[in-house]
């Protein structure tokens, strides 16, 4: 596994083969041979190489589990990550899903819950109503706030990785690992958004989108994934049938459901609740306090725990050790054994 190790290390430390080549005096050509598995290195250049991307050699010879099949989503069109990003963001997810796939097979698969049929929702013109199927699909109640998403997804067998991203352009992507959908999302980014990627790369997985081109994909996603988080009814609901101000008291409304304002405006543009100019006045003012790209978050961020409950699990039942936990979570030994709470500590 050096060799993929080796990349995510140089991707992780955003340096190009140029680039690491130089600062080991080696040509890009040796970096490329070392990432595809045609040459290893010296001991002298391992040592190198682990000391130019700050690293011990045993990273470099960590074992990943098999073979993992893994089949990523394609990033937008239009996105302005450049390559390398775009290849960390795979390198990562797939360095990641091999820890965690280490773990489901020490404790066994059952470990984890059946997820649910993917790309088995025929899709309709009415966003509404596929915001209305997607829940019921999950095992979400038809209305109401969706409380802990991330936590709820993984409950249904849904995996989901934060991978940090030093770039706007990123907020998320999905695809699947040995045929279980994943989620991944860039913590980087309001707890709200996140909360909106999500329910976003949930409508790509659930949905049949095999008539449509990539450009109507991403716009109904974006709209059934506001339909998800914030349904007409409830809308309607906590809002009003009609209103001609957006006021003080939608922030608590926004708070509640885990949405953004802009989210929470847009949907009451889309349900008619208020009218165009209104939803205009508000972007404007929205705009011109930088909300558009940086609106202030209101909720707690939400994260992923399963991995780290099973690797504490395995520890605590002595299927692994201590040692080995810190290794899968890469966190501190000391760390790992205050969460298991062992007498050595």
């Amino acid at each position: 596994m050096f060799s993929k190790n080796l990349k995510y290390y140089r991707l992780k430390n955003k340096l190009s083969k140029k680039a690491l080549a130089e600062m080991i005096k080696v040509t890009p050509m040796t970096i490329t041979h070392y990432e595809n598995g045609d040459r290893m290195p010296t001991a002298e250049n391992l040592n190198a190489l682990a000391g130019a991307l700050g690293v011990k050699v045993s990273d470099f010879l960590a074992v990943r589990n098999g073979n993992p099949s893994f089949h990523h989503g394609e990033f937008r069109k239009t996105t302005s990550l450049s390559q390398m990003q775009q290849e960390y963001i795979r390198e990562s997810v797939e360095e990641y899903f091999s820890r965690f796939l280490d773990i489901v097979e020490i404790l066994g698969g059952d470990v984890l819950p059946e997820a649910p049929t993917c790309h088995a929702l025929k899709l309709s013109e009415n966003n509404e109503e596929n915001a209305k199927e997607l829940r019921e699909h999950l095992g979400f109640a038809k209305n109401g706030p969706i409380e802990d998403l991330i936590g709820q997804l993984e409950n249904k067998g849904i995996l989901i990785f934060e991978c940090p991203v030093d770039s706007s352009s990123f907020s998320g992507m999905n695809g699947f690992v040995n045929g279980r959908p994943y989620i991944v999302f860039n913590p980087n980014m309001s707890a709200e958004r996140n909360r909106s990627t999500i329910a976003h790369e949930l409508a790509h997985l659930m949905f049949d989108w095999s008539v449509q081109t990539a450009e109507n994909e991403a716009e109904s996603a974006t709209a059934i994934s506001g339909a998800f988080l914030f349904p007409k009814d409830d809308a309607v609901r906590e809002l009003g049938v009609r209103r001609s101000v957006i006021s003080g008291e939608m922030i608590m409304v926004a708070k509640e459901y885990g949405i953004s304002m802009m989210m929470l405006v847009k949907r009451a543009e889309v349900c008619g609740i208020i009218s165009d100019s209104v939803a205009k006045g508000f972007y404007i003012t929205a705009s011109r306090n930088g909300w558009k790209t940086n609106e202030p978050s209101r909720i707690k961020p939400e994260k992923p725990e399963l991995f780290e409950q099973l690797v504490y699990r395995a520890v605590s039942e002595e299927e692994i050790s201590l040692q080995r936990g810190a290794e899968l979570l890469q966190k501190p030994y000391t760390e790992v054994a205050a969460m298991c709470r062992l007498s050595e500590v």
